[in-house]
């Protein structure tokens, strides 16, 4: 029987919970890389065995990209964390907000503060700035939103080899064709409400949160921006606001159904100035018409008086045929709904300040 697997990323060390098919109930162990900041976490289930990586970043030992063949009983790091930039870029990591597996065999991405993309060609034991984003002539000019600088979204085209679509807070979105040696802005029609007048619809500068795709259709993507939710048609090409029904345009996390494009998921939060869901209601909007209409889910079992945040990472989906859901809270709990979001159940409580959340069959 197939083995369910979530992996929970905080700022003080990572968590694994353990369950079956059914999901129903769960084991967890924890707390690995303890009192480190895990940013970005990744089943791999590509090859023979999956490998499990985290990203965590030590005031002691500063960032480094751990990983595990036997499902998280002993790690490994690649040499000096796997993770650095070359002594003439002049910069340091300070965390790894993003692990993405590539489509070609043993490629990993990675994304980091300060805003680079780095790869590996060995699923992760060592990885490569990739110069073409990293000397590109608008990265002086990104700025940093209120937690910090990050590429925190890599979408690698599932059919393309050179194709990759990467966001950062904040500067946008920005797409290479070429396996990252040159890169294009795909930011028109995504609002910079921070900007005055005309210059709220720039060519880059935005904060965009998060930007999600489903593979069966890769020329659509999903945003959810600082303030705003978009989806494009045509790879970034252009941008159109969907936000309409929703009760706040602010957020972080957005997340494709594994087996819909056109199903797509959001936690609204109230606004920049008061990030916890309106009037704290702990609520999941849906949509299965790619945006055109919305609901709430959550009447099933989520809370109340639930005054606290959920992250961009913090949301995701399993493989399942009848795919799970999953969140979690800067209060150190994960929720999950595996009947389609009728009904929600806390898998896990009290840990530290959740910041990814990733699940999958293995």
């Amino acid at each position: 029987m197939a083995q369910t697997l979530a992996m929970v990323g905080t700022r003080k060390g990572m968590w694994i919970g353990r369950s079956d098919e059914e999901r129903e109930s769960w084991t967890w162990d924890g707390p690995h890389f303890d009192m480190t900041e895990v940013y970005s976490v990744l089943v791999d289930t590509r090859g023979d065995q999956p490998r499990l990586l985290a990203g965590a970043s030590s005031s002691w030992v500063g960032p480094q990209v751990s990983y595990s063949d036997d499902l998280g009983r002993t790690w490994q790091a690649g040499p000096d964390g796997g993770i650095r930039f070359p002594e003439d870029a002049g910069a340091s990591v300070e965390r790894i907000w993003q692990l993405q597996p590539g489509i070609e065999d043993d490629v990993v991405w990675a994304g980091t503060e300060p805003g680079a993309i780095f790869r590996s060609e060995d699923r992760g034991h060592t990885f490569s700035l990739v110069r073409g984003l990293w000397e590109h002539p608008h990265r002086k000019e990104w700025g940093a939103g209120y937690g910090g600088q990050a590429f925190h979204t890599l979408l690698p085209h599932p059919s393309e080899a050179g194709s990759l679509t990467a966001a950062i807070s904040t500067g946008g979105v920005y797409q290479t064709a070429d396996g990252g040696e040159s890169w294009a802005p795909r930011n028109q029609g995504i609002k910079a409400e921070f900007f005055p007048g005309e210059r709220q619809y720039p060519e880059y500068g935005q904060c965009v949160h998060k930007v999600a795709r489903h593979p069966a259709r890769p020329e659509r993507l999903y945003a959810q921006n600082h303030g705003g939710v978009y989806r494009s048609d045509d790879e970034g090409g252009s941008w159109t606001s969907i936000a309409d029904g929703l009760p706040s345009e602010f957020g972080f996390p957005i997340v494709v159904d594994p087996r819909d494009p056109d199903t797509v998921s959001v936690f609204p939060l109230s606004g920049a100035d008061g990030r916890y869901p309106p009037e704290g209601h702990a609520r999941v909007w849906r949509s299965r018409d790619a945006g055109e209409t919305w609901a709430a889910l959550g009447e099933g079992g989520l809370p109340d008086g639930f005054y606290v945040g959920v992250m961009r990472d913090a949301m995701s989906a399993d493989d399942h045929e009848q795919p799970g859901l999953y969140f979690g809270g800067r209060n150190g709990s994960v929720w999950a709904s595996f009947d389609d979001g009728a009904t929600w159940r806390e898998l896990v409580r009290d840990l530290p300040d959740v910041m990814v959340v990733r699940a999958a069959v293995v």
